[in-house]
């Protein structure tokens, strides 16, 4: 909940959020400690494959999304950008190079259909790699915002990395739950 709360007050603090929509909210969602436990307990995600969403609540005019990944050294990264959907991550532990912008090599578009698209991150496209952007070491306790549009990508994970994501859908594309 600390962590969340966090998240929240960074995300006011740089405009990403209004407060008003926050004060018109009819009822909050919680999501505990114990749900992002059992969400990382289900394991790292399959290479090429994300983890659906812990929770996609309706926040008065787009949807928000919150999800809980970690990620491995061993499994190879996979570079994405989603169109409409913008990414916040805080990192909980571990740390790993995040690459952003640049260009993707070999992205294929994803099917409407796909579980990606309709429960994970909305339309987009995924790659092998990114060539041209911008890497960053992230660690424990950073929080990186990735506009909607954008590439990114691990390109190096130190053992493994665990982060919460914020996932902010205004075009309601992800599936509520």
């Amino acid at each position: 909940m600390r962590i969340m709360l966090r998240v929240v007050g960074f995300l006011l603090a740089v405009g990403v959020l209004d407060p008003g929509l926050i004060r018109a909210q009819r009822a909050a969602t919680d999501i505990s400690a114990a749900d992002i436990q059992a969400k990382l307990s289900q394991g790292p995600p399959l290479p090429g494959i994300g983890q659906p969403n812990i929770r996609v609540v309706d926040a008065g005019g787009y949807n928000i999304a919150v999800g809980a990944l970690r990620r491995q050294q061993s499994a190879p990264g996979v570079a994405a950008k989603h169109y409409k959907v913008t990414e916040v991550y805080h990192v909980i532990e571990g740390a790993g190079t995040l690459v952003t912008g640049g260009t993707m090599v070999n992205a294929k578009v994803r099917p409407a259909d796909s579980v990606a698209v309709t429960q994970e991150d909305g339309p987009g496209e995924s790659g092998i790699a990114i060539e041209g952007g911008v890497g960053r070491r992230i660690k424990a306790g950073d929080v990186v915002v990735i506009p909607a549009g954008t590439p990114h990508w691990f390109s190096a994970i130190d053992g493994s990395i665990t982060y919460l994501v914020v996932r902010f859908d205004p075009n309601r594309i992800l599936t509520l739950k």
